[in-house]
């Protein structure tokens, strides 16, 4: 049967020319770029669920199947289907058919399961592609940071500096967070993982649909247990949208680092050429752009996560339009901005240079140990801890007012600060060669700068890294395995594409 038909008894005239323009056909190019594949594959499952009931013989499934397989953007028309993409599909698959559908096709259905399923496997491709982007950034973060396990630079608090510390230990702080965004991105995949489809518009469906059979066809882990949340919630998104966003945030206090590292005022790192800008007036300029733009879309995570917290805010609980479709624009606008931005990161990870001269000049020029100064005169001479934080600042502020470097031999003026606690000059000078002794001044222990530590921690976390991606990619098999066993169920010929 070939060309239109009714698609409802209950109104009589198609959309109006402003509401096809402004939002149904905008609404249906979005979905056929990215959400077809998997209407499709639903379409599929729900097929052999109606081979299984006894609705649709083998031959008729087959036939179905394979009109479904030839679906794609370019066949659809619009116009003949109210601008909605179910009713295109349906539309599109009549025209294939060289003799009238089944009669019982499509009953007992609903759009709204079908929708928020085809939602659902449109996020989760996208969850597992960002899993492998972020893990390449861990990878980055990795090499870059086993190249500077000994060179030291300095640790600011307060945008002072603090204490010295190095790349390595600095990087692999990156490399934890990002550890965390993937375990918890998993973990925000296991909340896609329940399919909705066979729970209709609210209340489930009238026949005896096996929704846990339907779930495993689609590669999800179980179907939803409870029919009103599996069509009315989109708390998945949320979830996904707060994670990215969180990532953003912190993300963008590194890259901030980087900018003001690689500035005039610091010099302590670079990028290539191939990666740097210029000024159009200033020619001795020799700017950074990509920090800028790499900030800046971290941003944008953020923006669209309220964007999606509005879209569902004191909404009525069940679906509706606002929720399911007008809250998904903020979904593929960050699932897209995380992408890129975890692809610029990677790129910076992987091309950053540390200028390990200047790192190193400039924590011998600032008063680095007044830390180890004060233990040591705990420590060694026996001077309170209070009173000997007292003292090793005082040293510090007269040697910053006579422009004496950084610990400068002047035993007799620490001597002088410290004689009630009866501190002589020989010790003195002791104190003072030790707490200006660089390598003193890292930190000591499990997660410190220390080269050592930062070597085993980085052991390890090369082990969670590849423990979560041994995690993600059962996950990857399991999704992607999907649509090639529904056209073996249905007997036809090749898979259907991803996204």
């Amino acid at each position: 049967m070939k060309g239109e038909r009714a698609l409802t008894g209950r109104i009589g005239s198609p959309p109006d020319r402003l509401l096809r323009e402004e939002i149904l056909e905008p609404q249906f190019r979005m979905e056929a770029e990215r959400l077809l594949p998997w209407y499709v594959l639903a379409e599929k499952v729900l097929t052999l669920e109606y081979l299984r009931m006894g609705v649709l013989d083998h031959a008729q499934a087959a036939r179905l199947g394979a009109a479904l397989s030839k679906v794609d953007a370019a066949g659809l028309d619009p116009g003949a289907a109210m601008t909605d993409m179910v009713f295109a599909i349906e539309s599109r698959v009549l025209a294939l058919l060289e003799e009238a559908p089944p009669p019982g096709w499509h009953v007992d259905r609903s759009r709204n399961d079908l929708q928020a399923c085809a939602q659902l496997l449109y996020g989760k491709e996208r969850l597992l592609e960002l899993a492998t982007l972020v893990a390449a950034c861990v990878r980055a973060g990795h090499t870059t940071a086993a190249r500077h396990l000994d060179d030291l630079m300095p640790g600011y608090t307060h945008l002072q500096p603090a204490q010295v510390t190095t790349p390595a230990h600095y990087l692999t702080a990156l490399t934890t967070h990002l550890l965390r965004t993937l375990s918890r991105l998993r973990d925000a995949y296991a909340g896609l993982d329940l399919s909705p489809l066979g729970a209709g518009a609210m209340t489930g469906l009238e026949l005896p649909w096996d929704r846990p059979r339907m779930a495993r066809l689609l590669g999800f882990a179980a179907a939803q247990p409870h029919t009103l949340v599996a069509v009315a919630s989109r708390s998945w998104v949320l979830e996904v949208c707060a994670e990215l966003s969180t990532a953003g945030v912190t993300l963008s206090r590194f890259v901030t680092d980087l900018m003001t590292w690689s500035g005039g005022g610091h010099g302590f790192v670079d990028l290539p050429d191939e990666l740097a800008g210029i000024s159009s007036a200033m020619p001795q300029k020799r700017n950074f752009p990509l920090l800028e733009r790499v900030r800046g879309r971290a941003a944008h995570l953020s923006g669209h996560y309220l964007d999606a917290v509005l879209c569902q805010r004191a909404t009525p609980y069940g679906n509706s339009v606002e929720v399911a479709k007008e809250g998904g624009v903020a979904l593929t606008a960050l699932l897209d901005g995380a992408a890129s931005l975890f692809r610029l990161l990677r790129l910076v990870l992987e091309r950053l240079r540390f200028r390990t001269e200047v790192m190193r000049a400039a924590c011998e020029r600032e008063y680095l140990g007044g830390f180890t100064l004060a233990n040591l005169l705990t420590l060694r001479t026996g001077v309170p801890a209070r009173e000997a934080q007292v003292i090793a600042g005082r040293y510090i502020a007269a040697a910053v007012a006579a422009g004496r470097p950084p610990f400068d031999a002047d035993p007799h003026g620490l001597a002088a600060l410290a004689a009630p606690y009866g501190v002589s000059v020989a010790e003195a000078e002791g104190l003072l060669r030790d707490s200006g002794n660089l390598r003193r001044m890292l930190g000591r222990g499990p997660g410190s700068p220390e080269p050592e530590a930062v070597a085993s921690l980085l052991d390890e976390q090369r082990a969670e890294l590849a423990g979560l991606e041994r995690d993600w990619e059962r996950l990857r098999a399991t999704h992607r395995a999907a649509p090639a066993e529904v056209d073996r169920r249905l007997g036809e010929g090749p898979p259907i594409g991803g996204r």
